[in-house]
């Protein structure tokens, strides 16, 4: 009887804990910044959005973040990323939440997060680049570490 027991009871552990799991997402996207209070306060807003986990590079201004996808998803984490005062591919930060970062703070608004490593059928880095266009398997731009989904289109 026992064994039965511990049996199902290990059955049922093993369930939720992958029920658990199939709802945990990672996403990477880029966010404007430049110091590491700029780093705090990008995870901090994403950490309060839902996401479980935060980490913000301040070289290549690149955030991956994990969360429950039942209860956040990467709009609701780059509007309060926005709301703090950073720009987000999904989100322009107001200019009350701009101008209100610390001098240290603030980026260039020239919409550098909005822009892909493709512009049109034609790449804009040169990392992208193969014969002036996108490679076909689009494999350039993983190189390039663009991370946008429609990164380069195929020419």
């Amino acid at each position: 009887m026992k064994t039965v027991f511990s049996f199902v009871l290990s059955f049922v552990l093993l369930f939720v804990a992958s029920a658990t799991f199939a709802q945990a997402k990672k996403e990477s996207f880029k966010v404007a910044g430049e110091c590491g209070m700029c780093q705090k306060k990008i995870e901090g807003a994403a950490k309060k959005a839902g996401a479980s986990f935060a980490s913000w590079n301040t070289e290549s201004k690149v955030l991956t973040v994990r969360y429950n996808s039942t209860s956040s998803n990467p709009a609701k984490i780059q509007k309060a990323i926005a709301a703090a005062g950073y720009d987000t591919p999904g989100f322009k930060a107001s200019d009350a939440a701009y101008n209100s970062l610390h001098d240290c703070c603030k980026y260039d608004r020239g919409g550098a997060t909005a822009a892909s490593c493709c512009d049109s059928d034609k790449c804009t880095k040169t990392a992208c680049m193969k014969d002036g266009k996108c490679a076909p398997d689009m494999s350039c731009c993983k190189e390039a570490g663009c991370i946008e989904k429609d990164c380069c289109k195929k020419s």
